[in-house]
Parts: structure tokens; sequence; C-alpha cells
């Protein structure tokens, strides 16, 4: 059995997440984890991550706020242990019923068959526009 690229990893990611299986996608994080997604202050599903149960906490609160519609990944890019995928993705926000429409970039890192890093980038703006009420 050969074992998985790190794009095939990162790639195993997605149906999880859509399932719902938040332990499972978590697993598929190293101990310590990179995080960072920019967000506007009082924002609440990005907490502090640094670890792998730092990552079901993150996905379990995206869970519980946003609710996704779309998913799609146009591009990849991959170089050793980093992939990066550029893609579009649109989500509602439960408590305003908006939407988050927005291109994105999210860079991993994968070492010893599990992400480390984890940077996703977003228009932020769209974010805040979905979820402030003002």
């Amino acid at each position: 059995m050969t074992s998985a690229t790190p794009t095939e990893t990162v790639q195993r990611l997605f149906p999880l997440l859509a399932a719902g299986k938040t332990a499972e996608a978590a697993a598929l994080f190293a101990a310590t984890v990179d995080f960072s997604i920019p967000h506007p202050p009082g924002i609440p599903w990005v907490p502090e991550v640094d670890s792998a149960a730092g990552m079901r906490t993150f996905f379990e609160l995206l869970g519980e706020h946003v609710r996704a519609k779309e998913f799609d990944v146009r591009q990849v890019v991959a170089e050793g242990d980093d992939v990066v995928m550029f893609g579009r993705m649109r989500s509602e926000v439960r408590r305003t019923g908006r939407d988050i429409d927005t291109a994105f970039a999210l860079h991993t890192t994968v070492q010893d068959g599990r992400i480390t890093r984890y940077h996703l980038y977003e228009d932020t703006r769209a974010v805040a526009e979905a979820y402030f009420t003002d």
C-alpha cells in the first residue's frame, strides 16, 4: 500500500466536512497545527487553533454558524509538502440568512501524512457583511 500524497491527504478533508464528520476531519491534522484565517473581530466560528483538537472545534463552530452551499476547487498547486488550492465558496450565515460568496486560497502543508498548516484567505468584507446585521 502506498502512502497518500500531500494533495490526496488535503483532498480527503472536504468530503469529510461535507458529511459532518468533524472528528474524522480533525484526525487528518498533526498534533501541532499552524492555523490562520484572517477575519473581522467578532466572527464566532474562528477560534484560536494550534492542534488537531482545535481544528475539530473550528469545524464544529463553522457548522453551527455557517451552512455550506457551494465549494468549488478550481486549481491545485502542489510542490513538496505544500498544497495550495484556489477556488470559490458560497455559504449561508445561519444567524442572518445572508450568503458569503467569496474566492479563496487555502495553503496547507502536509508532513508525515498529517496536515500541519491550514491558512485560509478569503474576502473578509464579504464575511463581515453577511454576519453583522447593521
